[in-house]
């Protein structure tokens, strides 16, 4: 009897384990196509760096229907690609405003990790140390003077004095501590980011999974009460085996008729996941022999969408896609007791 909910639970769960790779899957296509997390990395530096633009606001926007409309389609706060290695000796600051003079003057410094992604930079991580040593060229670039480099920072109106007065001042004007504070100030601002930037995603999985959930029309009740039925049926055909003929009736009505070794070879070589995926808007047939098929099952796949008995079974789906692959993927191997390599 604990088998049988045992394979209940390996069923649902890879289900849901391959589903959820399929969300994060499409996911990561998006973010790579349209390069979010290098925009998002570079709104951000432009806010801290040269401060909000003058016309269109932040360039990191605070909503997320404002987030999801600038940064993919409408604004591209990267810095143009540059091949050239970076100068040897750092340009200095001016000391007027003068634009976005400040995000050019740090790619300037890191370039030499980039590469073009449609003539912009595709630089979406920039090392705490890196940016530590960049902001020190940028401060001996004139004379050496720290101090200097602030004043002229305070003069063209940069957000970021506030935050290196702060850590020169705690540093005690030391250059060593300075560099360091810079950095673990830094590391500190990139997992903020990295947490604001998770939060923006959660909104895309959650819209995924539901595209995802109707597409396949995963019913994960239906889905569930197949598995026990067919846990039911090849209980029956082993019955058949053991018992003898007085137990080929029941399998006989079963198949309906049909020739009973061809009705029970269908449906053990047809397991309940792949019964569920037929049920998708598109579905792949691989028949005995000849080429596989792809089939439109749009009439029968709005049938199932469009009736309310299948939504509690939708609704389980969709949760259950919400945990995502890690969690789906750790349950799997608590249940089969596979042991994750250190």
């Amino acid at each position: 009897m604990l088998s049988i909910y045992v394979d209940l639970a390996l069923g649902l769960v890879v289900s849901f384990l391959l589903l959820s790779l399929l969300v994060s899957g499409l996911n990561e296509a998006f973010v790579r196509l349209l390069a979010i997390r290098s925009k998002f990395l570079w709104a951000y530096l432009r806010d801290t760096m040269d401060g909000a633009d003058e016309k269109a606001g932040s360039w990191l926007p605070a909503g997320v229907l404002d987030v999801f409309k600038a940064l993919p389609f409408v604004r591209d706060p990267r810095p143009r690609h540059n091949a050239l290695p970076a100068p040897a000796q750092p340009a200095p600051v001016p000391e007027t405003g003068a634009g976005d003079s400040m995000i050019n003057l740090l790619y300037e410094r890191v370039r030499e990790i980039d590469h073009a992604k449609r003539g912009r930079t595709s630089i979406a991580d920039i090392p705490p140390a890196r940016f530590a040593v960049a902001v020190m060229e940028l401060a001996t670039a004139r004379d050496g003077d720290v101090e200097g480099f602030l004043g002229r920072l305070h003069q063209i109106g940069s957000p970021l004095y506030g935050p290196l007065k702060g850590v020169w001042e705690s540093a005690q004007r030391d250059l060593e501590r300075f560099t360091k504070g810079v950095e673990t100030w830094f590391d500190g601002e990139m997992q903020r980011l990295s947490m604001l930037y998770r939060r923006y995603v959660k909104w895309v999985v959650a819209v995924l999974a539901a595209v995802v959930t109707l597409l396949f029309s995963m019913d994960g009740l239906e889905y569930a009460k197949t598995l026990l039925r067919d846990n039911a049926f090849r209980a029956s055909v082993t019955a058949v085996a053991d018992a003898g003929p007085e137990a080929y009736a029941e399998l006989r009505a079963r198949c309906a008729g049909e020739d009973p070794m061809a009705c029970v070879t269908e449906t053990l070589s047809t397991p309940a996941l792949v019964e569920m995926m037929d049920q998708a808007l598109v579905s792949l047939s691989i028949p005995e022999q000849g080429e596989p098929s792809v089939h439109w099952n749009g009439g029968a796949w709005w049938d199932r969408v469009s009736t309310p008995s299948h939504w509690p079974g939708f609704l389980l789906t969709y949760v259950a896609l919400l945990f995502g692959a890690p969690f789906w993927w750790d349950v799997l191997r608590r249940i089969t007791g596979i042991r994750a390599r250190r």
